[in-house]
């Protein structure tokens, strides 16, 4: 009983705790990506409403908005571990582009990919190198390529 809230007393109940972690992980994913997520939630509403709300208040509410690293860093992390996973095409797309809205450079992005030969093989390093230019030719049709360096 030591959770659980008495109505007036000050405290923030669960719901309001977890309401909070949703607007956090909401705003460092528009931060971050550029999207609202609404698209996530939508995508996933039919399915499992829980796990899109699992994502914005643990990865981004919670995980992404700690402090220690910078969102650079962050996300080039992320893009190291996407490629050790060598199966999340889809995600790593997302988080080499973010990677890039949150100041990484290209040249960053391809470093650390290939750092990750070493680490997950040839194969997922070179797979991830075709999602990266996927993702940088797309910016540059679109306009907004970051610099080459």
């Amino acid at each position: 009983m030591a959770d659980e809230t008495r109505p007036g007393d000050g405290a923030l109940s669960r719901d309001d705790i977890g309401d909070e972690r949703l607007a956090r992980g909401k705003a460092q994913l528009a931060r971050i990506t550029g999207r609202s997520g609404e698209e996530v939630m939508a995508a996933l509403a039919d399915v499992a409403p829980d796990f899109a709300r699992y994502i914005f208040e643990f990865g981004y509410g919670d995980i992404y908005s700690r402090p220690g690293l910078d969102l650079r860093t962050r996300l080039l992390a992320t893009v190291a571990g996407l490629v050790c996973l060598g199966h999340a095409q889809r995600e790593l797309e997302v988080h080499i582009g973010s990677a890039l809205n949150c100041g990484a450079s290209r040249q960053e992005v391809i470093e650390t990919i290939m750092q990750m030969a070493l680490y997950a093989g040839f194969p997922a390093a070179l797979d991830a190198l075709f999602v990266a230019r996927k993702v940088f030719d797309a910016r540059e049709e679109a306009g907004t390529s970051p610099a080459q360096g």
